[in-house]
């Protein structure tokens, strides 16, 4: 490697890791095992993580007290690497409205709002348009739907398939504006530019130029959030169940002994 900063890892290695049904359950914080394996694993290898959400969402999930989670991480890719940090210290960042511009991005959020008026689904909370600062996340249900609420609308949305029928709509309508659809988590979607999905993040370790980038991530399937960098030919995909099975599968590929 051309770069000392990772010297002291015996493994010249980066593992990324999702944060919902990764590295936590849903918007809950992570466990203390999972913390403990990672704090381990970190002495082996580089680590990151890569999230659509932005760094406080991240940071309220991945929090130890008295610490800090772009210290607690090698890398941190908030929003998919469009807000990043390096060692703990922040690297150059992105904007979506620049990309596209306040009259195109009014109407994108216009079609967005007046679709979801018109979906007739069993329950709807708030805020179903987040803006973050290199896209937007829409959620049929609202961001403030309640635990309980949010596992609801995933089981509902697997039978009636809202979000698919949503994205695909989109994709037809904003066919021209050079944006990427991406389902994530259990009920919302990003959509932000073409290339600025989690493979963005790539670019902020090319300089390391790492033997292997292992990535895991639930949502590997086409569609999914985690499907372009999953299957990216410069990273080593592993899809996981749920944070359990992340687990299990670092044991298995760093702590037989």
């Amino acid at each position: 490697m051309s770069s000392q900063t990772f010297a002291d890892r015996p493994l010249k290695k980066l593992l990324l890791f999702d944060v919902d049904d990764t590295l936590t359950v849903p918007r809950q914080v992570a466990s203390q095992e999972m913390f403990d394996l990672l704090r381990a694993l970190r002495k082996k290898v580089a680590i990151g993580v890569v999230g659509g959400s932005d760094l406080v969402k991240i940071s309220e999930q991945l929090h130890v007290p008295g610490s800090n989670v772009t210290k607690d991480f090698d890398y941190v890719f908030a929003e998919n690497g469009l807000t990043a940090f390096k060692m703990g210290e922040p690297l150059e960042t992105q904007s979506f409205i620049k990309f596209l511009g306040e009259e195109k991005y009014k109407k994108l959020v216009n079609f967005c709002l007046h679709y979801i008026a018109d979906l007739d689904i069993p329950i709807k909370r708030g805020t179903f348009v987040e803006f973050r600062n290199g896209m937007i996340n829409v959620s049929p249900i609202g961001r403030n739907a309640t635990n309980a609420e949010r596992l609801e609308f995933s089981a509902y949305d697997k039978q009636a398939g809202v979000r698919e029928a949503f994205v695909k709509v989109l994709r037809e309508k904003f066919s021209d504006y050079g944006l990427t659809f991406a389902i994530g988590g259990q009920i919302s979607f990003d959509i932000c530019p073409n290339g600025w999905d989690k493979t963005y993040c790539l670019r902020h370790v090319e300089d390391e130029h790492f033997e292997e980038i292992h990535f895991f991530g639930d949502k590997t399937h086409k569609g999914g959030n985690d499907y372009e960098i999953f299957s990216d030919p410069r990273t080593i995909g592993h899809t996981v169940k749920g944070p359990a099975d992340t687990l299990r599968i670092l044991k298995e590929m760093f702590f037989k002994d």
